[in-house]
């Protein structure tokens, strides 16, 4: 399918695909532009339906009907481009910027810190969340802490710490989330978008099990034969029990995806001059 890309912005690359990267990347997307992502070897999504690292495993994702392909260089990138798809390649360093010469970098780790991402990587270098300051780390930053600030663009400073508290949902913070009770294999004996009750058992975790904390629909569960590591996130239980919320993209990653649409459109707009802007 032949696709019209965006005049005045040549390649947005996205380092991260999970849910709240993938979110920026279907914003980004539908507004117009060429956008291509990068993955590490083995990627540990939670939010797996909506995650285009999910391309990794399995060659191809679908996120709201907008597709991805792994791909391994950027010839293959360009063919997918003109099939109006989403290109991904694994490239933990993203060596693939000397070649790419992207005109906009977005840090979609979510990694609540810096894990690389150079400022002089691309004319325009976004940080989302905590662990960059903008003019230092990278150009802009977005808030992604849920609030009356969440996506909002951040010019000087950087975005509020994290607390480390899961965001409440219908009051259920902690009791929501699943977490590995010990190092070993993950063995799910459920999956994303069925319905649980409190203290039904999830999966195990080598002999352990893992229970379900409230009564709900598993929102996210990370792909099953992965090695974890005690403490982790493995998945979460939405009590509110939609079950259409699995598989679309979420209100807070669309609302980050629209700061960093504003980043680069107010960058656009100045004549790509980031001093303009800053």
């Amino acid at each position: 399918m032949e696709r019209y890309y965006h005049p005045w912005c040549h390649v947005v690359m996205v380092r991260g695909g999970g849910d709240v990267g993938s979110g920026v990347i279907v914003r980004l997307y539908r507004a117009g532009f060429r956008v291509i992502f990068t993955e590490i070897e083995r990627p540990v999504s939670v939010r797996r339906r909506v995650c285009f690292s999910e391309a990794v495993y399995d060659g191809r994702a679908m996120v709201e009907g907008i597709s991805a392909v792994l791909v391994r260089d950027l010839s293959e990138a360009k063919k997918v481009w003109e099939k109006g798809q989403i290109p991904g390649l694994v490239d933990p360093r993203c060596d693939i910027i000397k070649s790419l010469s992207p005109d906009v970098v977005v840090d979609a780790i979510m990694a609540k810190k810096n894990l690389g991402t150079k400022m002089d990587w691309a004319p325009l270098t976004i940080g989302l969340g905590p662990g960059f300051k903008a003019g230092k780390d990278v150009h802009v930053v977005v808030e992604t802490k849920r609030g009356h600030f969440l996506g909002r663009v951040i010019l000087k400073g950087q975005a509020e710490k994290d607390t480390g508290e899961p965001e409440p949902v219908m009051g259920y913070t902690h009791d929501r989330v699943l977490r590995t009770p010990s190092d070993g294999l993950w063995k799910p004996f459920m999956d994303i978008g069925d319905f649980v009750k409190k203290g039904q058992v999830i999966g195990k975790v080598g002999d352990k099990e893992v229970l379900a904390g409230v009564a709900g629909v598993i929102r996210g569960l990370i792909r099953p034969g992965i090695m974890v590591s005690k403490g982790i996130k493995i998945g979460d239980i939405d009590p509110r029990g939609n079950k259409d919320y699995c598989s679309t993209v979420s209100d807070k990653a669309l609302a980050i995806g629209g700061g960093v649409l504003e980043a680069i459109l107010m960058w656009c707009s100045n004549g790509h001059n980031i001093e303009k802007i800053a």
